[in-house]
């Protein structure tokens, strides 16, 4: 298991990421998600080792990554969303450089790389200069090193951009098999990705972790989850009796004219049926959980008692993209924080093309 524990990243006095909490475990994809700028990249990078956190703790079964670090790096896997890859090398020769990185021995990285080759499907492009590569086929060469040393741990920032929709699928499929045996954690833009590979997600919002959950328990978070789309036609269409009636019921008046009125009613539960109001007059929000409220019914019989004609009836969910839109709807964005993000990542940029070091980057296999 991988503990996040408490971190926290200032840059000055701006606070990127502020005392966030979360696990992963074994065998679990989990989704990290977040408006620009909400500090996904900036904890992804703490993570992997590539920077300091002001506060806080990360765990790797317990011991702390920053006891031995190189001892963690062994076990972590990492593509950046920027893929910093070195333009003169070809691919093999790009995959042989992080291997002897690592230590692997020989006979080991040959295994590795023909998974990895087939896995990513690179073999096409395996003596072509990166320099001269497509961005679907950098982001592929990105994966293959990220996986070369078999890591415990995967940490990917949008691995499937640039890719085309043969090629998202093809490697959506090898996250999904490594995450039978590996813990993931998946950044991404691309909601129907997470909903399709993720257990779990971790939403980030302005530094702050504000759901972690998993993802057939997003809805429960919003009021407006299920709602039902409603259009009648008569004569003076008013609904406020109806309210007044069910006070945990709200309405949107979408469209209206002198004859027709369309709405969107949902109950502030979000759900459709749930525990009855009692016919106590004398409390009217009284709950009765042996019987139970449709809202479908009960509009309709409003609808029939007031000699309206239905037109449209029909229900709607909203989608993991209107979910993660309404739960972060105060985009957070910094421009300084992103300055100093972009410097960071210069930075790492200039150390990655420097002469590799002789220290042990990797165990030996």
């Amino acid at each position: 298991m991988i503990k996040i524990d408490k971190l926290s990243r200032y840059f000055g006095d701006i606070k990127a990421v502020d005392e966030i909490s979360f696990c992963i475990q074994d065998k679990e994809i989990v989704g990290f998600l977040g408006p620009n700028g909400a500090g996904k990249t900036t904890t992804l990078r703490m993570i992997v080792g590539y920077l300091q956190p002001s506060s806080g703790n990360i765990e790797i079964d317990g011991e702390s990554i920053f006891t031995d670090p190189l001892k963690a790096s062994r076990q972590i896997g990492y593509l950046p969303e920027q893929n910093p890859l070195y333009d003169e090398m070809t691919v093999v020769e790009l995959l042989a450089y992080f291997a002897a990185l690592r230590k692997l021995k020989r006979d080991y990285f040959r295994e590795r790389l023909n998974f990895v080759v087939k896995n990513c499907g690179l073999k096409d492009v395996l003596y072509q200069r990166i320099g001269t590569l497509s961005k679907g086929y950098r982001q592929r060469t990105g994966l293959a090193q990220a996986i070369l040393h078999d890591p415990r741990i995967l940490i990917l920032d949008e691995p499937t951009s640039g890719l085309d929709p043969n090629q998202i699928i093809e490697i959506r499929e090898l996250i999904r098999e490594l995450g039978k045996e590996k813990m993931v954690l998946l950044s991404s833009h691309i909601m129907q990705e997470v909903q399709a590979l993720c257990d779990r997600v971790v939403i980030i919002n302005k530094g702050k972790i504000i759901v972690d959950d998993n993802i057939e328990n997003l809805p429960n978070y919003l009021k407006r989850s299920t709602m039902l789309i409603l259009e009648v036609q008569g004569e003076n269409v008013d609904f406020s009796d109806f309210l007044k009636e069910y006070p945990f019921v709200e309405l949107d008046i979408l469209s209206r004219n002198e004859t027709t009125c369309k709405v969107c009613v949902y109950e502030t539960s979000g759900r459709l049926i749930s525990s009855s109001i009692t016919n106590n007059e004398s409390d009217k929000n009284s709950i009765d959980e042996t019987s139970e409220f449709d809202l479908r019914q009960e509009l309709s019989r409003f609808i029939r008692d007031k000699g309206w004609l239905i037109l449209e009836f029909s229900t709607s969910k909203m989608s993991l993209e209107s979910i993660f839109h309404e739960l972060t709807i105060e985009n957070y964005y910094e421009p300084e924080i992103e300055e100093k993000l972009s410097t960071e990542q210069e930075f790492m940029e200039e150390e990655q093309t420097k002469p590799a070091e002789t220290e042990d980057n990797g165990e030996e296999q």
